[in-house]
């Protein structure tokens, strides 16, 4: 039997009933090594430094990396409007990885801090979580991407209905915080999309800031109603939570696309209104995301990494949009359960977010798994 990561989600009333009983579910700290990843639910949010230095004292356990979110999940497992944490516990060794404290701004101090560490280790890959209120984060992720020479980011943007907290070995927010680990920790990763592509790409021939009036020399609206269908096309009203729009992504060798809303559309003009700023010349195409859809997807990507790993699963973390999970794959936990289904009894840990990362990008309605080896 290989060896696997100690893991443990836990419902409760309160945080120190909920610490206790992933102590004893954690069983023998002897083996534990200096990280672990932790998820809380946001009722919990407030009492973050309390719960991390009883853990760190009954588990010897010395960095937390993670987040507080409105959805907690774990292997097979996901955990709604109640107070929970999930947890797993490395075995990285304390010079196999560095915490990232809170920057706000551009990553170039952080990053110069570590330097040398990083040159020593070869260290490309960061587990990271952020602000949802950092307007920047988008720019911020490229700056840090380029910062790890071709670097590869992953994780996900905190979800809570009050305190957005992160934690990076205490309480923290504001900006991006995270884990950046040596080139020693095997490391593979997916992201499903939770759409399926419709008809072809197009040319944005004219537009303005988020509108766009006409594709490939055509009126927008005609084109996404050729695409899309009658039967669609037939109640533009219906389409709100169905058909999104798809930008390619330029520098991307592998169909790569982030997925906007399609926010509104003006009948008597044919213009379609887009959750981004469009520029004339780039491309779009249309994405229908539904339950199908979304499990389609998610099959491909865990047969495409199943086949990447490089060796026995020793834990997982994912992170997933809110409008995944019981929104989209059904209430009994069934989009945690189709990992399992590929992945086995794994540990892992995740929680669902208000945004996605993944390589450079910022994406939404997206699912990250991160599979350590």
């Amino acid at each position: 039997m290989p060896h696997t990561f100690p893991y443990a989600h836990i419902v409760g009333k309160d945080w120190q009933s909920i610490c206790d009983k992933l102590i004893t579910t954690l069983g023998d700290s002897s083996h534990f090594g200096d990280l672990a990843f932790i998820y809380m639910s946001d009722q919990l949010a407030g009492n973050t430094d309390r719960i991390l230095d009883y853990l760190r004292e009954k588990t010897g356990i010395t960095h937390w990396s993670g987040s507080v979110g409105l959805g907690i999940c774990s292997t097979g497992k996901e955990v709604y409007d109640e107070a929970s944490i999930a947890v797993l516990v490395t075995d990285f060794a304390d010079d196999s990885f560095r915490v990232l404290e809170t920057f706000k701004g551009s990553p170039t101090e952080t990053l110069a801090e570590h330097k040398d560490w990083r040159e020593r280790n070869m260290a490309s890959v960061a587990l990271v979580h952020s602000d949802p209120a950092s307007v920047d984060l988008p720019q911020h992720l490229e700056e840090f991407a380029d910062g790890l020479q071709g670097g590869f980011l992953l994780g996900g943007v905190t979800s809570a209905n009050d305190l957005q907290v992160q934690i990076a070995d205490k309480a923290t927010g504001g900006g991006v915080s995270g884990v950046l680990f040596s080139a020693s920790i095997n490391i593979t990763s997916g992201l499903s999309q939770g759409c399926t592509l419709i008809g072809e790409k197009h040319r944005v021939t004219e537009s303005e800031h988020n509108l766009v009036s006409t594709l490939d020399g055509e009126n927008a609206l005609d084109v996404m109603k050729n695409d899309i269908g009658p039967e669609l096309s037939a109640d533009l009203h219906q389409l709100g939570g169905i058909i999104y729009v798809a930008l390619p992504v330029a520098s991307s060798d592998t169909g790569d696309y982030t997925v906007r809303n399609l926010l509104g559309i003006d009948p008597d003009h044919g213009v379609l209104a887009i959750g981004d700023l469009v520029a004339q010349e780039s491309q779009l195409q249309f994405a229908r995301r539904d339950a199908e859809s979304a499990v389609t997807d998610m099959h491909q990507m865990l047969e495409g990494l199943k086949k990447r790993l490089p060796g026995p699963v020793k834990g997982a973390l994912y992170h997933t949009c809110l409008g995944r999970g019981r929104n989209l794959f059904g209430d009994d936990s069934e989009e945690l359960k189709l990992i399992q289904e590929y992945l086995g009894d794994v540990p892992l840990v995740g929680f669902y977010a208000n945004g996605e990362i993944s390589h450079r990008r910022l994406y939404g309605y997206t699912g990250v798994l991160t599979v350590f080896c």
